[in-house]
């Protein structure tokens, strides 16, 4: 059974799905995901989303492109969670106080499901599940391996305390279908007695096409299981005492 904490660290969740075109986009479509969801995401607005490409050419060394969408958000009440629709894309976000997955799985399957009446896609281009986490350690002279599995290392020959740090590794799973991005970086620093962490885990189909609409939330569900996994490879029990695990 997955391990439930009083103070948990995550400060959003989100799952996105980006679909193989069906039919046509046209801009009834939000509306028609809107009837389906109002009962319980009644808030709606618009807003941009923006995507930086990089690339590297021989001759104009690293270019960006930057680009921008609109899609419509649908929020609940106390806007903490939201369903997010744009062209051959959807998107559910639960913001904190993160409940648990048994509450937020179902509000997943319910924006799929409005999607797929409103605009039925032909397939899967991209799923990802992320969760982000800030952890704030309070103390002096804080050693990041006393709190955290995955941390940056430095040999003995460099200095040993890191004013800013960022570290991540992308792991394969499902026999390389799927991977994992794994990032440990400091955060915002507010004060100098408090070292702030954000622990990122974004897990998404890497290959294309390998998931068929009707097996999506058996990837979910696995999904959900490895970033479960490894979230408590990465921390120690210091870590935990200071979450406050739940016993059920």
């Amino acid at each position: 059974m997955a391990r439930r904490y009083e103070n948990s660290p995550i400060v959003e969740a989100l799952c996105e799905f980006q679909f193989e075109p069906g039919l046509p986009w046209d801009l009834t479509i939000p509306g028609l995901v809107y009837e389906e969801i109002r009962d319980e995401f009644p808030k709606k607005r618009q807003a941009k989303q923006v995507q930086v490409e990089l690339s590297a050419t021989a001759e104009e060394g690293i270019a960006q492109k930057v680009t921008t969408s609109d899609r419509m958000q649908f929020l609940q009440e106390d806007e903490k969670a939201l369903v997010q629709v744009g062209p051959d894309l959807l998107a559910v976000n639960r913001l904190k106080p993160y409940p648990s997955w048994e509450e937020f799985v179902p509000l997943i399957r319910k924006g799929f499901n409005a999607y797929s009446e409103a605009a039925p896609p032909k397939g899967i281009r991209r799923i990802g599940l992320r969760y982000i986490n800030r952890i704030e350690i309070p103390g002096e002279s804080i050693k990041v391996e006393d709190y955290f599995r995955f941390y940056p290392f430095a040999g003995p020959d460099l200095p040993q305390e890191f004013a800013r740090f960022i570290v991540g590794i992308h792991i394969p799973y499902e026999g390389l279908r799927d991977v994992l991005r794994l990032q440990l970086a400091s955060g915002t620093v507010e004060t100098t007695d408090i070292l702030t962490a954000m622990l990122d885990l974004d897990y998404f189909l890497a290959k294309p096409g390998e998931v068929t609409l009707d097996k999506v939330f058996e990837w979910v569900e696995i999904a959900h299981g490895h970033v479960e996994e490894v979230f408590e490879a990465c921390i120690t029990d210091r870590l935990r005492q200071m979450f406050e695990e739940v016993t059920v």
